[in-house]
C-alpha cells in the first residue's frame, strides 16, 4: 500500500496528509536543541518526541504540555534525522531533527494545517517545497496530457506552435523544481532529504504515467548509499527499499527481465552494505523478508546465495540460518529423512514408518502450529484439497509444532492426512534439518525426496498440481 500513500502525498494537499516536517542543518558540535511551542487544545497532555533508527523508532524525550498549552522537548546530535511529536492521543506530527531550535504554534497535532513555524529557517524551506512541488506535479500531469493529445491525435498534431509551447512549459516547470533543490545549502539536511523523498514519492506516478522515466528512476535508487546515516535516521529506509523493488516489479518487463533487474539491484545493495556489517544484517533481513512476502522467490534465492557465498563471515548467526534454507533446501537437493514418531496419525492404508517409505509420487511437507495465525484457514484449505491432490499422486505430511499431546490431538484431529510431532517445537531436529524459521512453511518432494518447490500458499501448491499433474506439463 506504500505506493498509494505516496501518490496521495504528491497529488493531494501535502499539509493535510503529512504534517509539515521540521528540518534542520547538521552541526559539528554536540548540542541540545529544543522544539518548543504552543498547542492550545492539548493542555496538560503528555507530548513525546520520537526518532528513527533504521526500521525502528525510539523515545528521545517527553514532557507535559502546561495549562496554557506550552511545551518544550530536547534532542541531541545523536538524534539527527527524522522524528515526530506525538501526544497522549497518539496523533503524530512529523519532525526532522538536525540542529535548529524550533518554535511552533498550533491547535492539535492531528490538524497540521493549523500549525505554523515561528522559528526554523530550514523548516520554512521545507514547507515551501512541500507546498509548491505537488502543485508543479499536478501542472506537469496536465501538460503531459495535452502533450499526448497534440502528439497522437491527428486533429492537433499539425499544430506545431501549441505543441512546442507545451514542451517549453513542461521543461520550465521541471527546471524550476530542480533549481529550488540546487539552491539549497549542500551541507544542510534538507538538501539531502528532499530529493530522496521526491524520488520515493514519484514511483507510482512514474510507473503509471511517466514510464519513459522508469530506467532513470531505477538508476537513482541504485545510487542511494544504504549505509548513509542520514538515510538510516530519516524514516525513509523501508520506503526506499520497497519503492525500489516495487518499481522494478511493475516496470512492464517480462518476469525473466524483472528478476534480472532485481538481482542486479540486490548485488549493488549487497556490495554497498558490505562496508557496514551491522546495517548489512538489518537491511538484508528486511529485504529478504520483503522478497519472500512478494513471492519473488527467484530473487530471494539469489540474495541468500550471494550473501552466504560472498559475505558469509559478515552475517549474524540468525540471518545466516534464515538464508541457509536456499542453499541447504534449494530445489534439486535431497531433503532430510523424517522418521514418524509414536504420536503420528496416518490414514489406515498407510503403513510407512518414515518419509522415504511413502508410496506416493509426491509429498508435501507442511510445518504449522495452532498458534500460527494462518493455521485454521490453512488446515481447512488442505483438508478440502487433499482428496483431489491424492488422486494425482500427492501425499501430505503435517509436521505440527505443539509441545503437548493434548494440544496436538486437539488441533490435528479430523485431518485426513498424515500428521506427526515430536513435541519439541523449534528445537525439533526435523524443524532444524529443514531450516524452518517461520510458520507456516511448505516443501514439495518427489518420490526420491528431491526438493521440487517451496510453495508459499495452498493456492500456490494447487496451481502447481493443476499445471503439472492435471494438465500434464511436467
Amino acid at each position: 500500500m506504500f505506493f498509494a500513500t505516496f501518490l496521495f502525498f504528491e497529488i493531494s494537499m501535502i499539509k493535510y496528509f503529512l504534517p509539515i516536517v521540521i528540518v534542520f542543518s547538521f552541526g559539528s558540535a554536540i548540542y541540545a536543541q529544543t522544539i518548543s511551542g504552543n498547542f492550545n487544545n492539548l493542555q496538560e497532555q503528555e507530548i513525546r518526541l520520537e526518532g528513527y533508527s533504521g526500521f525502528e523508532t525510539y523515545l528521545i524525550s517527553s514532557t507535559s504540555i502546561d495549562r496554557d498549552g506550552n511545551f518544550e522537548v530536547r534532542y541531541t546530535q545523536d538524534d539527527v534525522g527524522v522524528g515526530y511529536l506525538i501526544s497522549s492521543e497518539e496523533q503524530p506530527f512529523l519532525v526532522i531533527l538536525s540542529g535548529e531550535d524550533i518554535h511552533i504554534r498550533g491547535e492539535v497535532l492531528s490538524a497540521p494545517e493549523s500549525i505554523t513555524f515561528l522559528e526554523g529557517e530550514e523548516n520554512l524551506l521545507f514547507e515551501q517545497y512541500t507546498s509548491e512541488h505537488p502543485r508543479r506535479e499536478q501542472a506537469l500531469s496536465a501538460w503531459r496530457y495535452l502533450e499526448n493529445i497534440y502528439t497522437a491525435d491527428s486533429l492537433f498534431a499539425v499544430q506545431k506552435t501549441p505543441g512546442e509551447a507545451i514542451q517549453t512549459e513542461i521543461e520550465r516547470i521541471r527546471r524550476e523544481d530542480q533549481d529550488f533543490l540546487q539552491s539549497l545549502d549542500p551541507e544542510s539536511y534538507v538538501s539531502w532529504y528532499l530529493p530522496v523523498r521526491r524520488l520515493v514519492s514519484s514511483v507510482p506516478v512514474v510507473a503509471q504515467y511517466r514510464t519513459e522515466e522508469i530506467p532513470e528512476t531505477i538508476r537513482a535508487f541504485r545510487e542511494i548509499d544504504h549505509i548513509d546515516e542520514r538515510l538510516y535516521k530519516s524514516g525513509l529506509l523501508g520506503d526506499v527499499i520497497e519503492s525500489h523493488i516495487w518499481l522494478i516489479e511493475n516496470s512492464g518487463r517480462s518476469l525473466d527481465l524483472v528478476f534480472v533487474e532485481l538481482n542486479r539491484s540486490i548485488d549493488g545493495m549487497i556490495e554497498n552494505l558490505s562496508g557496514d556489517p551491522e546495517k548489512l544484517n538489518e537491511i538484508a533481513g528486511y529485504l529478504f523478508d520483503l522478497l519472500e512476502e512478494r513471492s519473488l522467490f527467484t530473487s530471494s534465492e539469489h540474495l541468500a546465495l550471494n550473501f552466504l557465498e560472498n559475505h558469509g563471515e559478515l552475517l549474524s548467526f540468525r540471518l545466516a540460518s534464515k538464508l541457509e534454507i536456499y542453499r541447504a533446501m534449494k530445489p534439486g537437493n535431497i531433503a532430510p529423512e523424517i522418521v514418524f514418531t509414536e504420536a503420528t496419525h496416518k490414514p489406515e492404508e498407510i503403513n510407512a514408518g518414515r518419509l522415504s517409505e511413502l508410496q506416493s509420487d509426491y509429498t508435501l511437507i507442511v510445518f504449522a502450529a495452532n498458534w500460527c495465525e494462518e493455521y485454521p484457514q490453512m488446515m481447512t484449505e488442505l483438508k478440502s484439497k487433499y482428496s483431489d491432490w491424492r488422486s494425482h499422486g500427492v501425499e501430505i505430511v503435517l509436521i505440527n509444532l505443539e509441545d503437548t499431546q493434548d494440544e496436538f490431538s486437539d488441533f490435528t484431529s479430523g485431518l485426513p492426512f498424515i500428521r506427526t510431532t515430536d513435541f519439541q517445537k523449534w528445537d525439533s531436529p526435523v524443524v532444524q534439518d529443514y531450516h524452518v524459521h517461520s510458520l507456516p512453511a511448505m516443501v514439495l518432494l518427489n518420490s526420491e525426496l528431491e526438493i521440487l518447490l517451496h510453495p508459499n500458499s495452498v493456492g500456490h501448491m494447487d496451481a502447481w498440481v493443476d499445471w503439472y499433474l492435471v494438465r500434464g506439463n511436467l
